[in-house]
């Protein structure tokens, strides 16, 4: 077995969670839950929730899903245009039913975020971490990693640099 075959599988895991964690916040916001950052941190406590993921597993996804949609909501706030465009490339390439909860939640919550627009500033994707549907750009030379589901975040495939931000909002909207 090789040494990727355990971090496959628990970004395959985590990335599946993800899932089930955006159908979690999505009922809890309609029935008129807290605001978002309490709702996700109330789904992180309910062990029967993410019932495969260790304690560590459901923190860290959490944190990765708080800035994803933090990113979102900044995105949305910041230039009036459509949660699509966030993306950075063609809607047609995510599972619909993955991106619906997505967009439900972040159009749900894209108020509350201009509060945490701070933290959405300042958010950082390294090297290990899972991130969310879009494109992140190197920190060191700016290659696009593209995102067409929650994944891994590798290090940069041209110059092995392991720091990334979110595309900036203009280079969406070419």
């Amino acid at each position: 077995m090789s040494d990727t075959t355990p971090r496959l599988g628990l970004t395959k895991k985590l990335s599946d969670a993800y899932g089930t964690l955006l159908d979690i916040i999505l009922h809890k916001a309609n029935q008129g839950g807290a605001v978002l950052h309490h709702i996700v941190d109330e789904v992180r406590e309910d062990s029967s929730a993410l019932k495969e993921l260790s304690k560590d597993e459901a923190s860290l996804l959490t944190a990765y899903m708080k800035r994803d949609l933090i990113d979102a909501g900044n995105y949305l706030n910041r230039t009036s245009k459509e949660l699509k465009g966030w993306l950075g490339f063609d809607l047609e390439l995510i599972e619909s039913g993955l991106w619906y909860k997505f967009s439900a939640v972040a159009d749900k919550t894209a108020l509350e975020l201009l509060q945490i627009k701070q933290q959405a500033e300042s958010a950082g994707y390294s090297t290990g971490e899972l991130a969310g549907m879009g494109t992140l750009l190197c920190d060191e030379c700016a290659a696009p990693l593209h995102f067409h589901k929650p994944g891994h975040i590798p290090p940069c495939p041209k110059c092995k640099h392991t720091h990334f931000h979110r595309q900036p909002y203009s280079m969406h909207e070419r």
